[in-house]
């Protein structure tokens, strides 16, 4: 019989807190934000529109100095968010043991899907402490790492929602199709409804990223996939249970994200934190927009680097509130696990002496070694 671990939304219900979950003082929420001196505007990360004019610049300028940025008017139609969340918070509220029948496979494999609680180790990237998070992982892409029966068939919707007739959508090829009524109608599952509509805004903003480095806008995905129809996409949901001690547990605790970007469409539950500088920033939340983390792929501190030294990943934190659940559900976007990343030849061309400071490594060893703690 597979081991049964309590939820974290289980420990909330009860009030519960172990010691596992409680941060070292150098790691408290309570005594590592970071406040501005009085009279002064606290920085804030850059929120981008998509439609004006200059957004590549300012785009590749936010991945410089943060690692991190929002977008708006970013094509993803209002309605498929919304179902995307609906399902995801139902999901949520079923009985513990219906989402135990999706318990997430072994995480240091490095094809982590299915259901997991913060109480057990999980893909996680951290020394001693549990998360205060329970969570679900699938691919949504290429089509061949899709595994159906690790996606819930409760609720139904998850995989074959209904969703509104939507004509105000930012580009018109992301729209959803009206019924000959103009109503609602049969979608294809919103899941991969919302999957068709990150690899386009994935390719555009690489193409930015790309265009920002001095090369032609398709380097970065050539580099990072080969091709758009190789991307890997492993979507998460996190849910992040009230907790009784905020000041002294964090949902997930200081990382950068392993891939090579990572879309989060959050909720209005504030909790997510962005460091630089070494000073804490909340991100505040922003009504449609998508948040942007730059990943290790095109920035790796520690080994090889796609943009060879101008962009960084984005160090974040996820905060627990006292009163509310808060969830998220972030889009990892990641290069086919056989790919060697390393610096396009256009970068290397350009170096000084065409030398790039990074070793190249296949992704599936890069991600090997940083899921089980081994030196890159």
């Amino acid at each position: 019989m597979a081991e049964v671990h309590q939820s974290v939304q289980a420990m909330s219900l009860a009030g519960a807190i172990l010691p596992e979950f409680v941060r070292s003082e150098q790691e408290q929420p309570g005594t590592t934000n970071s406040f501005c001196a009085t009279g002064t505007v606290p920085e804030v990360p850059p929120v981008l529109d998509m439609a004006q004019p200059g957004c590549g610049a300012r785009m590749a300028d936010a991945a410089t100095e943060w690692g991190f940025f929002q977008v708006v008017n970013h094509g993803v139609p209002a309605a498929t968010i919304a179902e995307l969340q609906r399902v995801g918070r139902t999901f949520f509220a079923l009985p513990q043991e219906e989402k135990e029948r999706y318990a997430a496979t072994d995480p240091t494999s490095g094809r982590s899907e299915g259901y997991g609680v913060g109480t057990k180790a999980s893909r996680n990237l951290e020394e001693g402490n549990k998360l205060w998070a329970d969570f679900f992982y699938h691919y949504v892409a290429p089509a061949a790492m899709v595994n159906h029966h690790i996606w819930p068939k409760n609720p139904a919707s998850y995989r074959y929602g209904h969703i509104p007739n939507v004509r105000n959508c930012f580009h018109e090829s992301t729209c959803v199709l009206s019924s000959p009524a103009g109503d609602m109608i049969d979608s294809r599952e919103v899941t991969e409804e919302y999957a068709g509509n990150m690899l386009q805004l994935t390719r555009e903003m690489l193409e930015h990223l790309s265009v920002g480095l001095g090369v032609e806008k398709g380097a970065l995905m050539e580099s990072l996939a080969g091709s758009e129809d190789e991307l890997v996409l492993l979507q998460k949901i996190n849910s992040y249970p009230p907790c009784p001690q905020p000041d002294v547990i964090l949902g997930i605790g200081p990382h950068t994200d392993m891939g090579t970007l990572t879309v989060l469409l959050p909720d209005e539950v504030p909790g997510l934190q962005i460091c630089k500088d070494g000073r804490w920033h909340d991100v505040e939340y922003v009504p449609e927009a998508l948040v942007v983390h730059i990943g290790d792929q095109i920035e790796a501190s520690s080994t090889r680097i796609v943009s060879n030294g101008r962009y960084k990943p984005g160090m974040h934190r996820a905060m627990v509130n006292k009163e509310k659940t808060r969830m998220s559900w972030p889009l990892f976007v990641e290069p086919p696990p056989e790919l060697v990343v390393g610096p396009h030849p256009q970068l290397l061309a350009a170096a000084d002496n065409g030398l790039t400071k990074y070793k190249t490594k296949k992704y599936k060893d890069y991600q090997y070694c940083k899921l089980n703690k081994l030196p890159q």
